[in-house]
């Protein structure tokens, strides 16, 4: 199970297009096509392992002494160039920031292994480079974390009084898991998918590739983070949000800070705007280019306020947030369930399903004079068993490589994707075509044909609690 969940996110790395390392992004010109009213600077500094990191502080061109600064961390994706995060840091560099924008790490970084702890060390060493650039008053330097940002800035802020406020977009304050889980259910949901693809097997999917070690600090949680922040927060949500549950995680957000005495945090919502507050024309689904109106305006304003020792208290605004359904706990899994017991069920269907027609071809080859099987049923078994296993797994590995909110399910009919209603109409003459082949058995006279059919009725028996378990086998 274990090889099969990491050939599929191998696999996800390769059909996704690698963004370049830090390296690679500094060489090639880091902020090409730079508006003429901002001037831009190349920095490096040294992040969490003494890793060196590149990136670029733009500024007014007629800046003041004495302004404020902002530090902007990527949200998920290995090696992210500076880049992406241009757009906001123009529009906050023109409210008389300066701000400071870098290449992530892709080093210590991965599909499978990443530390909000080391990606933390990364943004207090670009705060404290940013705190050091000429005009910027480094007790008016903080940091803004974007989606999964939102956890690594509080830990910076948490750990160094460098910091001197948070703002945090698309932040989540369940864990990644179970984040996870909901966005992929929720995108599944907004293409029109209902039922026990979503309710079920995509929750168990992650479970599993949790436990087989394929998905980094599945249980991290959060709230006791920003119990310890104690810097003024602004956060911010598009009300379109399909990769954060954008309804609950202000409250846990808001009752976590308040348990650490801090109420000094805003709260804002944005209309037709998504995960990134970024205007969205269908609901969250797609990210255009221009922000949400007055994003840009409330962060010059709230940093104004809040480095002028006017921090506003425990505020929230904007329209309510759209989630339509709530995330869902998403534990570890039982033994029973585990990758190594799906292992086992695997191996146990290659051999039931698999060796079936295997050993029709041995006989075939050495023109042995044993009788075929004259079950059709048999056939039926074999083939459709090792199409639900084989489609089932390839199927649930493509709606996680398109990502949640741009899951791709293919046309839908009643609910569920044809594909899927295929899979579950192959499962179902699996498990009536093994109840077939088990009466039949004993009618059949050679032995060692018996024992064949023994071995594929033993298949399809583990065959019904696994497709009922992914699933497959429910209406």
């Amino acid at each position: 199970m274990r090889l099969l969940l990491a050939a599929a996110a191998v696999a996800a790395t390769l059909l996704t297009p690698l963004a370049p390392t830090a390296a690679a992004a500094a060489a090639v010109g880091p902020l090409p096509g730079l508006p003429g009213d901002l001037v831009a600077q190349d920095v490096t500094f040294r992040g969490g392992g003494g890793l060196e990191l590149r990136g670029s502080v733009i500024s007014p061109v007629d800046a003041r002494d004495g302004r404020a600064g902002v530090v902007l961390v990527h949200g998920a994706g290995t090696g992210t160039p500076r880049q992406k995060l241009l757009g906001e840091a123009v529009a906050f560099a023109r409210k008389g920031l300066s701000v400071l924008i870098y290449d992530k790490r892709s080093q210590g970084y991965s599909l499978f292994d990443r530390s909000y702890a080391l990606l933390a060390e990364d943004a207090l060493g670009a705060v404290g480079v940013l705190r050091n650039r000429p005009g910027v008053d480094p007790g008016k330097v903080g940091a803004m974390g974007f989606s999964e940002g939102g956890w690594v800035v509080p830990i910076a802020a948490a750990r160094s009084t460098d910091i001197a406020y948070v703002i945090l977009v698309g932040a989540n304050a369940l864990p990644p898991l179970r984040q996870q889980t909901w966005a992929v259910a929720a995108g599944l949901r907004k293409a029109g998918v209902h039922g026990p693809l979503v309710e079920r097997t995509v929750p168990n999917l992650y479970r599993a590739i949790a436990d087989g070690g394929m998905f980094p600090e599945p249980f991290f949680d959060p709230a006791p983070v920003f119990a310890q922040v104690r810097r003024p927060v602004l956060a911010i949500w598009g009300v379109h949000d399909l990769l954060t549950p954008p309804r609950e995680t202000p409250p846990i957000m808001a009752e976590a800070l308040e348990k650490g005495g801090n109420r000094a945090y805003t709260f804002r919502f944005f209309a037709d705007a998504e995960h990134a507050a970024h205007l969205t024309p269908d609901g969250g689904v797609t990210r255009l280019p221009e922000l949400a109106p007055g994003y840009a305006d409330l962060v010059g304003s709230w940093v104004g306020e809040v480095t002028s020792g006017r921090a506003p208290m425990a505020g929230v605004s904007g329209p309510a947030p759209v989630q339509e359904d709530d995330t869902v706990e998403v534990p570890p899994v039982a033994w029973w369930e585990s990758a190594p017991v799906q292992l086992v069920a695997l191996v146990v269907f290659l051999v039931a399903f698999g060796g079936y027609p295997v050993v029709a071809l041995v006989r075939r080859i050495r023109r042995s004079a044993a009788p075929a099987s004259p079950l059709v049923a048999a056939r039926v078994v074999s083939g459709a068993g090792l199409a639900v296993v084989a489609g089932g797994f390839a199927y649930l590995f493509s709606l996680i490589m398109t990502g949640g909110k741009l899951a791709a399910p293919g046309p839908v009919v009643a609910g569920r994707p044809v594909i899927w209603l295929a899979l579950q109409a192959l499962a179902v003459a699996t498990v009536v075509a093994t109840l077939i082949v088990g009466m039949r058995r004993r009618r059949v006279a050679a032995k060692g044909e018996r024992v064949r059919l023994g071995v594929l009725v033993g298949g399809g028996a583990v065959f019904l609690p696994w497709a009922l378990y992914w699933g497959l086998a429910l209406p």
